[in-house]
């Protein structure tokens, strides 16, 4: 499309976003109510409610940051990560990297081709470690999702930790002189770089790529955000208030650890997991439970560790997931003991 066109298309897909995310309440009211009749108050309805409102307002916040992001991300790529950290000492590499992990893009499918590039580059493995960790578990749909639902404070402690857990993760493993527990084929491959990446992409080229984002991103995470979403409804109106919170209150030494046991064999996202996450706290799960529970599905989730398995040996995998639960189960311990909400 022609440069003029892409702004005015921008400039009216933002006022369609803002007409309809500040009248997304009374949008829900008058489609339950007024179209569907449905009685106040009701459990099936108050579940009702929660979906037809989530669903719409998740979406819309994606939508907005993901293209955000999109064109942010136009001005990185794999290799440009790759060289940014070269060279770095440990803990200078292991900030940058989880700091790059944010906004760099990062999912299952392409964990082998970056480590192999990093380990390739030189790049230490604890260093490595904290880009894996930070990518998947900081994104911008975790974010906004957890900004959209609980508020900015909560998103902002969420990435905080986060990094915290990225940075230190990544420097025990590296100081545990892991890298000899990658598997020997790695560091015999070499990868081949992008000959395309000077290429100076214009504003255009930059829309686009924020609307491709859109478009690829909410393309595969579409079916998470309706199952999470429609689980959420369900607990929202059928689960007792209070039962969750005496399974999984505060006052017990396990809740953490069990949160963290039961995510990790889950196979979710952000975009499924987070509106679990709101249920959770709204029947009284203190937060710090609630978060080492989304951090182990994300950062810790099964599939995640039979991917890396094809690159690293079970020594590391061991070490990387012990490091990895228990930077997660002290940051819930601490949040557990704090007020937040």
């Amino acid at each position: 499309m022609k440069r003029s066109n892409s702004i005015y298309i921008l400039i009216a897909s933002m006022l369609l976003w803002i007409l309809l995310y500040l009248n997304l309440e009374g949008i829900t009211d008058f489609v339950l109510f007024d179209v569907f009749n449905m009685a106040d108050g009701t459990k099936i309805t108050e579940a009702i409610w929660f979906f037809l409102y989530e669903v719409p307002k998740v979406m819309l916040l994606l939508v907005l940051i993901i293209f955000i992001v999109g064109i942010i991300r136009s001005y990185f790529s794999a290799e440009k990560t790759r060289k940014a950290l070269e060279g770095k000492s440990l803990l200078t590499g292991n900030v940058l990297a989880s700091l790059l992990g944010v906004v760099t893009p990062f999912c299952s499918c392409s964990a082998i081709p970056l480590f192999i590039g990093f380990v390739e580059s030189g790049i230490p493995v604890g260093v490595t470690f904290s880009f894996l960790i930070a990518a998947p578990m900081i994104n911008e749909v975790a974010i906004v999702l957890l900004a959209g639902l609980f508020g900015w404070k909560v998103a902002l402690i969420y990435v905080f930790t986060g990094l915290i857990i990225a940075i230190v993760s990544g420097f025990i493993l590296e100081k545990l002189g892991m890298q000899k527990y990658v598997a020997d084929w790695v560091f015999k491959t070499q990868v081949h770089q992008n000959k395309m990446e000077t290429h100076r992409l214009s504003l255009n080229d930059r829309i686009q790529s924020g609307w491709n984002a859109v478009k690829e991103i909410v393309g595969k995470i579409w079916i998470y955000i309706l199952i999470g979403i429609a689980i959420g409804a369900g607990a929202h109106g059928y689960v007792p208030d209070g039962y969750l919170a005496d399974l999984l209150g505060a006052g017990h030494w396990y809740a953490v650890p069990l949160a963290i046991l039961v995510g990790i064999p889950l196979y979710s996202n952000a975009a499924g997991i987070i509106p679990i996450v709101s249920v959770l706290l709204e029947k009284g799960v203190s937060l710090g439970t609630a978060l080492a529970f989304m951090m182990s599905v994300i950062a810790l989730s099964l599939p995640e560790i039979i991917i890396l398995k094809k690159v690293l040996k079970w020594q590391l995998i061991l070490a990387f997931v012990g490091v990895v639960a228990t930077g997660i189960i002290l940051v819930g311990l601490i949040f557990n003991q704090i007020d937040f909400m």
